[in-house]
């Protein structure tokens, strides 16, 4: 079936989109929300939460109602995010443990994974064209933080970072394990958010100083609302009445000061005047957690809005995270698209604004949606796929084509879940047989509430063949890890 054309609601760009050339390219600020639900914002639709900043944002730019993330769960997601290809590529199938040292042997190598040397990441793009680029929150892209045996957030194209292996601890309020530049920086005051918007602050306006005319790549990874949630009391006291209880109050306040850490970044680009020609793009990188999954969860109150599942599901509220650009020089302001994209687009697009050059043998899984800037319309070469072995619902293989959606499981559901893949198991998972298929039209059945496997017998054949094609071919090239056991992970990380 040839994949249906998605048209952007809105208006059009003030001018043509620029390719950028060399270092004349845009500045990119990536914002990163961690376990924030579709349904959370103001402007997506959540009754009591105020997020004027990014309503604003979304007012001024295009709020992406159909925008997903590389995966579930956050380390995959943050690596697709980064390379712009599936994660299972990279070999990043769940999140990942903290290596404690001196701990008991842990299985399935999971100790070892960690975003490789060989992937080609978005800021060593940037950066070879003349980008200065930071990272500053969450990194999560290795198991080995801050250690010379597993590459770290400087081997992977930026400049300066200033971060934490997983979740802000012991919560948000004043956390004790950032590190900067591979510096533990010890014990801060503070809520992390704020913490990570003040060091990129203080970074970019070091920036301006040192070279006003270099553009800049700024990839800022919020710790909210991921629990250990933790609040300004006044604004928790400002929901209390609105929410049912005290937890719920904590979350709808976590939110609320997430919002406020983008808008002193929004604030600081206006400051430095360079906020016309900064392409500022807000997501998440996943679903929103389920309350009192685990024991510390009790504060995990996020939404996913109308969409089946949430965080850890493959389907819709597993995916479809918030997604909003604003670039005040190119991009008209108040557009609503519906067209499906990914985290793993911004690579493409992002290079190529750049006039960053992508190698012509790299793969990738993402594409440039800079057409739908001018409001356009999108033909993706290919559909989005997610796999997740350690998925919560027995469909661990899903496809996102045009207004499509195919779930699948594996083996007729007796693959074992799995939260790496080594030499061990890679055979059983690359000759696994795709089973038991549902289909959604998500543009008419938002919640997956319908199943049209019966009724659209000749569009599950495409998708289905579609998508086993696209497994096979991932699964064939994924990096597979040694079986070899490694000090036991952290028990107290939760993904």
């Amino acid at each position: 079936m040839n994949l249906r054309l998605v048209w952007c609601v809105g208006l059009s760009l003030l001018g043509s989109v620029a390719t950028g050339a060399g270092a004349s390219g845009p500045n990119f600020l990536v914002v990163l929300a961690d376990d924030l639900g579709w349904g959370d914002l103001a402007c997506q639709g959540h009754p009591h939460i105020r997020t004027p900043h990014l309503d604003r944002l979304a007012a001024e730019g295009i709020r992406f109602t159909s925008c997903y993330t590389a995966a579930p769960v956050c380390s995959p997601a943050r690596v697709g995010l980064l390379t712009g290809r599936n994660p299972v590529r990279a070999g990043v199938f769940d999140w990942i443990p903290a290596v404690q040292e001196g701990k008991a042997k842990a299985a399935a190598g999971r100790n070892l994974v960690h975003l490789r040397r060989q992937e080609v990441t978005l800021p060593q793009l940037l950066r070879q064209v003349g980008y200065a680029t930071a990272l500053c929150g969450k990194w999560h892209c290795n198991a080995r933080f801050n250690h010379p045996d597993q590459p770290q957030p400087g081997d992977a194209g930026f400049d300066h970072w200033f971060a934490t292996q997983n979740n802000a601890a012991p919560s948000h309020r004043n956390p004790t394990n950032y590190v900067r530049n591979g510096q533990p920086v010890g014990p801060l005051v503070g809520y992390s958010c704020h913490l990570a918007a003040q060091e990129a602050i203080q970074w970019l306006e070091n920036q301006q100083k040192r070279n006003p005319q270099q553009p800049f790549f700024l990839y800022v990874a919020f710790h909210e609302p991921h629990e250990p949630v933790a609040s300004p009391p006044e604004l928790v006291a400002h929901y209390r009445g609105k929410a049912r209880n005290d937890d719920e109050a904590e979350y709808f306040a976590n939110v609320e000061n997430l919002d406020a850490a983008v808008g002193r970044l929004l604030a600081a680009l206006e400051r430095l005047k360079v906020a016309p020609n900064t392409v500022v793009f807000f997501s998440s990188d996943n679903g929103p957690e389920t309350l009192k999954r685990y024991p510390t969860a009790r504060r995990s109150y996020g939404s996913p809005g109308p969409l089946r599942g949430m965080k850890l599901w493959t389907t819709e509220g597993g995916v479809r995270v918030p997604g909003i650009l604003r670039w005040p020089a190119q991009v008209s302001p108040g557009q609503v698209c519906d067209a499906p994209i990914s985290g793993l687009d911004l690579l493409p697009t992002f290079a190529r604004l750049a006039g960053a050059k992508i190698p012509t043998d790299l793969e990738l899984d993402g594409t440039d949606i800079a057409p739908l800037f001018r409001g356009g319309q999108l033909q993706r070469p290919q559909p989005l796929v997610w796999i997740y072995f350690n998925a919560i619902n027995d469909q661990r293989v899903a496809l996102r084509d045009g207004p499509w959606k195919l779930l699948a499981k594996l083996d007729n559901g007796r693959l074992p879940k799995m939260a790496n893949v080594t030499d061990t198991t890679a055979p059983r998972v690359r000759r696994a047989a795709l089973t038991d298929f549902s289909l959604y039209r998500l543009t008419e059945d938002l919640g997956e509430t319908q199943d049209l496997s019966a009724q659209q017998p000749d569009t599950l054949n495409q998708l289905s063949t579609k998508l086993q094609t696209l497994y096979r071919h991932l699964t064939a090239t994924m990096h597979v890890w040694p079986d070899a056991a490694q000090p036991a992970p952290a028990q107290h990380q939760v993904p």
